[in-house]
């Protein structure tokens, strides 16, 4: 109440009353504990994360790329985008397995099971990684003739990266699962890239050469530097959360469910970030550069789809564990307006200010406006039913999801194989795009069938689930 009442003090007199039911709503928010507010501040501080961490991307790669210029730049997009997805791939689904298990464990006071997960995901993340690593170390000196030159050197300090971006994962993980937003966002999206920057500013002023080399380095520091922080931030918070005590590791379980979860996150994490290594592999750096530029550019609408993903997930996997299928129901169509109105109004807007924006980056890049357009198309078909694979994952349908993200990966290949020769970046952009289309109406079908659940921002799933035939118990 004093909040409220401190709120409405600082308003003009004639707006205290319209603005009272607002001020009331942000006053609950804040101070609310019940978990469906939880997930709702979770879903506004990732938002607000995700909104300046798309400012400050979008930032350093302007800098980055007037620093390299678009060869260098282009070098420097595709050696890191290759080594951040092997590096996230590396958990082998083992981080979205904190988030499918511990919230329940909490609901259960299971605190063996909690210090068994956490500790495991961590060990577990950074042995899968390394030996990746050293598996990428390997093909690149057994087969480096059959890469690019420029590509080489910058692959092999990436590698370096990948432990660190496994452990990072685990640790943003364990923080959503216990919606710690600011712990478990702003280090990746926030902390990461500015140290990428401010290293690379630091180097080429004392003189290092403004190369795609130099950019590398600068990620490998900026990636150990925040990880190894966030580690002892996330253990202290830990210890604080539960008392010391013994372990119970159900590796068997886990295991059970984290390779479906690395499946369905890799083809996932492949669909939005494959196609910059396709163009890649197809197209000359410069190529690259004007295609990340747009998609990055474009990228500022996939923050909002990121935070309704954030905080959903850990509220479906309790909603599921409970048992109230109606509450689910109404849950998962409340994040489908969470991502269709917002990402379109931010979609129209990054769209309307493109050409100013990719001018940023260089006159050269401006070619790549009108991707813009085609890739936008793609999101909102996505945002139309929002986080439709993790109401999947947390619901136990792992292997549906799986095969769903398996055809929407292959018609993603096969489109971008098809039209990348043919329409260059242009087709990139609309296999991309398409890729997007058949993901979201496949999620559409799965979520309908198994979980009757009509997951579209224009349906009431509520009323679907009810003509379905729920029972009483459900309800």
């Amino acid at each position: 109440m004093a909040v409220i009442q401190t709120a409405e003090k600082l308003l003009p007199a004639g707006l205290r009353g319209k603005a009272e039911p607002f001020v009331r709503t942000l006053a609950s928010l804040t101070a609310g504990n019940d978990p469906r507010t939880l997930a709702q501040r979770m879903a506004l501080v990732t938002f607000a994360i995700r909104v300046a961490s798309a400012a400050i991307a979008f930032i350093t790669q302007i800098v980055l790329a007037r620093v390299m210029g678009e060869f260098e730049y282009g070098v420097f997009v595709f050696a890191w985008a290759l080594v951040v997805i092997c590096g996230d791939m590396s958990c082998l689904g083992f981080h979205t397995t904190v988030v499918r298990f511990l919230p329940d464990y909490a609901g259960r006071n299971a605190h063996a099971e909690i210090r068994g997960l956490t500790s495991t995901a961590r060990i577990f993340a950074m042995l899968s990684s390394t030996a990746l690593a050293i598996l990428g170390f390997l093909v690149l000196w057994l087969f480096h003739e059959s890469f690019a030159g420029y590509y080489v050197v910058p692959l092999f300090i990436g590698l370096f990266c990948m432990p660190m971006i496994a452990l990072g994962d685990v640790l943003d993980s364990t923080a959503r699962a216990h919606s710690w937003a600011l712990a478990a966002l702003s280090p990746t999206y926030i902390i990461r890239p500015l140290l990428i920057l401010v290293f690379m500013v630091l180097a080429v002023r004392t003189g290092a050469p403004h190369t795609a080399l130099t950019a590398m380095v600068a990620a490998l520091a900026a990636t150990y530097l925040t990880t190894v922080v966030q580690f002892f931030n996330i253990i202290r918070r830990l210890g604080r959360r539960y008392v010391a005590g013994p372990r119970k590791i159900e590796m068997s379980l886990w295991v059970k469910a984290a390779l479906p979860i690395f499946l369905i996150e890799g083809f996932g994490f492949l669909l939005t970030n494959s196609d910059v290594i396709i163009v890649g592999l197809f197209l000359d750096p410069e190529s690259v550069a004007i295609y990340f530029a747009a998609a990055k550019t474009m990228a500022l609408v996939h923050f909002v789809f990121f935070s309704v993903k954030a905080a959903a997930a850990p509220r479906f996997s309790a909603l599921f564990s409970s048992g109230d299928r109606l509450a689910l129901a109404r849950f998962a169509g409340e994040t489908v307006r969470w991502s269709f109105w917002p990402s379109l109004a931010v979609g129209l807007g990054v769209l309307a200010l493109g050409h100013f924006l990719l001018s940023l980056f260089g006159p050269a890049f401006t070619a790549g406006h009108s991707l813009m357009a085609i890739l936008l198309a793609g999101i909102m078909a996505k945002a139309l039913v929002g986080p439709g694979e993790v109401l999947l994952t947390m619901s136990g349908e792992q292997r549906l999801c799986v095969g769903v993200y398996a055809v929407a990966f292959a018609a993603n290949i096969a489109f971008n194989v098809t039209l990348i020769p043919f329409f260059g970046v242009t087709g990139a952009a609309i296999a991309t795009a398409g890729a997007m289309v058949v993901e979201a109406v496949l999620l559409h079908l799965a979520v309908r069938g198994k979980l009757s659940i009509i997951l579209f921002a224009f349906a009431d799933p509520v009323r679907a689930n009810l003509a379905n035939g729920m029972d009483n118990h459900d309800r």
